[in-house]
């Protein structure tokens, strides 16, 4: 091999904080997370400590606790490697940073965590690719506008039923031109992908309960079928459904399912 990307920038562990017990980090390297939910404070030794809420990122270095303030969920990993030790030289301490700053944080974590032992180069790449996302971590909060937020919350609330960027541009009562130029701007990414992004996080946890089918998978998840799901699954991952399904039965790395307004019963 004339270049291992794994000595810039590699995943050595991962760490997951779930309800309202404590969580103390340390090791060489960079923690790199994001609270998908709840509220927690960072505590290290020498630091004042730093609040965070659901959506922002955790950058964290030596050793430092979080303590929920109230029941939440955070799914991190401790990267190292030549890269990161650049990266930690512009982190003056560990902290929480607004996840406006790196949009795709929670996309590029699920792929560090669901490559597990995988040695193709795109697994092996995973990790570096966070971490160039990352960089942004110190910008200052970036609000949505309301169109935006709104755009958000729908597909969040309503993935699984929604055909696509036009029938929510007009639920939002928008071009879809419009629609996309403002969601890329301030996403990061244009809505459909951010669309599909929810829905593979979302097909990840059903993956990890076995009894459910492909196809069902599918259908709950908004995707055509089981045939089109393997298709977007493995572009997105890298990993088919079933490759990532075995990977999951030994890890638990999936984040909770994004919450919608009905709930469908099977």
């Amino acid at each position: 091999m004339i270049f291992d990307p794994t000595t810039c920038c590699a995943c050595a562990a991962v760490q997951e904080l779930q309800g309202e017990a404590p969580l103390t980090l340390s090791g060489e390297g960079l923690w790199a997370g994001v609270l998908s939910s709840g509220q927690c404070v960072l505590e290290c030794p020498g630091s004042q400590s730093a609040a965070g809420s659901s959506g922002d990122l955790l950058l964290g270095f030596g050793t430092f606790t979080l303590r929920p303030v109230t029941p939440c969920h955070l799914l991190c990993v401790r990267l190292t490697g030549l890269a990161v030790q650049q990266f930690l030289a512009g982190l003056p301490q560990p902290r929480f940073a607004d996840g406006a700053s790196c949009p795709s944080a929670a996309e590029l974590l699920a792929r560090v965590c669901g490559a597990g032992n995988a040695d193709d180069a795109a697994s092996a790449a995973a990790p570096y690719t966070l971490l160039c996302a990352l960089a942004h971590g110190d910008e200052e909060s970036r609000h949505l506008s309301p169109l935006v937020a709104r755009a958000v919350e729908a597909i969040r609330d309503n993935y699984m039923a929604l055909y696509g960027v036009e029938e929510l541009s007009a639920q939002l009562g928008v071009s879809k031109c419009h629609l996309v130029r403002v969601f890329s701007s301030e996403m990061g990414m244009p809505p459909g992908r951010f669309l599909t992004s929810v829905r593979i996080e979302a097909a990840k946890l059903l993956l990890a309960e076995r009894e459910y089918s492909l196809e069902m998978i599918a259908g709950l998840c908004g995707f055509s079928g089981a045939n089109y799901l393997c298709r977007v699954f493995k572009r997105e991952t890298g990993l088919s459904p079933a490759a990532w399904r075995e990977t999951a039965a030994h890890k638990a790395v999936v984040q909770k399912l994004p919450a919608r307004n009905n709930e469908i019963y099977v």
